[in-house]
């Protein structure tokens, strides 16, 4: 496929329903917001919170107590568990001691994590914290509403902001130390998000058109125009994440697919039968879950390789909350409890005393076969049963 081709989707997106994405591109934080919240807000499926069981699993539970506010939102850090709230930030190491508190005032509070450092922002605002589990490695204040942002595993970071004086959007590049050291200003298209490539030399930025999704590629950031583009026709691009190799993995409604550092894009996997309900990008394989059309919560848990390859199926017809990947440990939360699987969806349970999960709607795996199970009022960490 060359550059300037269109890749096509057999399953175009509704018309009436871009036409009202459209109207609202002026406000691409809220778009954002929405687009993440369809596919479950960053895995977390929070959309499907009120309908989380009461079911009291059996498993080995140690309550952590955070203190940051409403919105809680929480992501692994090296033996740590970072939580960013309408209050703030704080860190805390597995056994429940603060290692890092840093308070401010957040109205739509997110973070992404990678390699043992954190960003952490407010959609919709403009505030930013770069951190690792000891230590503010950068605190910024974005020019202009925050939409999205992204750390690599070298610690340099992209924010994404709505643009001003005739701009559709801004994706600046920031190194680890919090300097700006590139932008892009969008002129067409309303900026979505943008991410760096692991050694510092590649950006890709998503944006949305008026007739779909672009994402453009700036090689070296050197120059202002970028190397190539891909513009999808009436789809709907959702996230994207660069892979150690330099190749980008991105997925839409209906596809996952593959772009190299040359331009060649590479179709991997299409759902076929299945509406998209979350997702995992930015583990050692992807994970899909697919909801079957018209049977309820029927659905599958699908992994696949870097080729798209499939490793693994699960069919179940419970509720899937929330899932998350870290460092060999895939950890599901589901509305009839928490289980843990590897690459082949072998299932584990969890096992011990008896706790409830009630008003949990978030599950953050942390390795080693622990997770962490939380909602705006608990935090509970929780691990899988021993081999036997």
């Amino acid at each position: 496929m060359t550059n300037d081709e269109k890749p096509k989707s057999s399953r175009k997106i509704n018309r009436r329903l871009l036409g009202l994405l459209f109207s609202l591109a002026s406000l691409a934080g809220l778009i954002y917001i929405a687009i993440t919240l369809i596919t479950g807000g960053d895995l977390g499926l929070r959309s499907l919170t009120n309908l989380f069981a009461t079911r009291t699993p059996d498993a080995v539970a140690e309550e952590l107590d955070f203190n940051v506010g409403r919105e809680r939102v929480f992501a692994h850090l090296d033996g740590a568990v970072a939580s960013v709230g309408t209050l703030g930030i704080q860190v805390l190491d597995l056994a429940g001691n603060e290692t890092l508190s840093d308070p401010f005032r957040m109205t739509r509070p997110a973070i992404k994590s990678a390699a043992g450092s954190a960003i952490a922002f407010d959609i919709g605002g403009t505030q930013v914290r770069v951190f690792d589990n000891s230590q503010i490695a950068a605190s910024i204040e974005a020019s202009g509403a925050i939409v999205s942002a992204s750390i690599n595993t070298n610690g340099w970071f992209c924010v994404s902001t709505q643009g001003s004086a005739g701009l559709r959007g801004v994706a600046t590049v920031y190194n680890d130390q919090g300097r700006a050291v590139y932008r892009v200003n969008l002129v067409t298209g309303y900026v979505l998000s943008a991410v760096l490539s692991h050694d510092n030399s590649d950006l890709a930025v998503l944006s949305l058109t008026d007739v779909g999704s672009r994402l453009a590629f700036y090689k070296g950031m050197s120059e202002e125009n970028p190397d190539f583009e891909f513009n999808f026709t009436g789809e709907l691009i959702l996230d994207m994440h660069y892979l150690p190799s330099g190749e980008l993995l991105a997925i839409s409604t209906d596809t996952l697919f593959m772009v190299n550092r040359n331009g060649e894009y590479r179709e991997l996997y299409r759902f076929s039968g299945g509406q998209l309900r979350g997702y995992i990008l930015d583990g050692s394989f992807t994970v899909l879950y697919l909801l079957d059309y018209g049977v309820g919560y029927l659905g599958r848990l699908v992994t696949l390789d870097d080729d798209g390859t499939p490793l693994g199926e699960y069919t179940t017809d419970r509720v899937l909350i929330s899932m998350s990947y870290s460092d060999g440990t895939l950890a599901v939360l589901k509305s009839d409890g928490l289980s843990f699987y590897d690459a082949e969806l072998q299932e584990t349970l969890a096992a011990g005393e008896q706790m409830s999960l009630a008003g949990v709607n978030n599950i953050i795996a942390l390795g080693d076969g622990v997770a962490l199970a939380a909602g705006d009022h608990s935090a509970i960490l929780f691990r899988k049963l021993p081999d036997s």
